[in-house]
């Protein structure tokens, strides 16, 4: 059992797997449960709960049980969008939205998928505003007199 144990943790790479699998190696070599706290920073009851969850399940017990929800589109549709984003010249979330949902009969709940998208195709979503909104125009008016009379100065 420890060999494969061993083999997991040199092959593992979510740090919360990784930790469930040092911990149960370190208490299966005989580390007391007070070491194990001390090197990994965890609790008595960690180090109890996945040695008998090993013991019961094996290395399948110490995989995490959620993965993550499935993408609503393919790695093939996400290239298609993105390729569709790069070829125009600017670019709108309502019409990504529309484009989506006629192409491919998907509309996300959050706007952060959207964004997620353009982030994606390497563009920015930001809005774009003429005027600075938190800007005093008493202050941006005497720097830019300020810039005028020093350009007027130094020529």
């Amino acid at each position: 059992m420890t060999e494969e144990l061993q083999e997991f943790i040199e092959a593992n790479r979510d740090a919360r797997e990784l930790k469930r699998g040092v911990s149960v190696q370190m208490y299966l070599e005989g580390y007391k449960h007070r070491e194990i706290k001390d090197i990994l920073g965890v609790g008595s009851g960690y180090v109890s709960k996945w040695t008998k969850i090993y013991v019961d399940k094996g290395l399948e017990g110490l995989l995490l049980g959620y993965k993550g929800k499935s993408s609503y589109l393919s790695e093939m549709q996400s290239q298609a969008i993105n390729a569709w984003l790069q070829a125009k010249n600017y670019w709108n979330l309502v019409e990504l939205q529309e484009y989506l949902e006629d192409e491919y009969n998907v509309a996300f709940e959050s706007k952060q998928s959207y964004y997620a998208i353009f982030e994606k195709a390497g563009i920015s979503w930001k809005k774009t505003q003429k005027h600075n909104p938190k800007g005093n125009p008493t202050i941006i008016q005497k720097k830019r007199g300020d810039y005028r009379m020093a350009r007027k100065a130094s020529s």
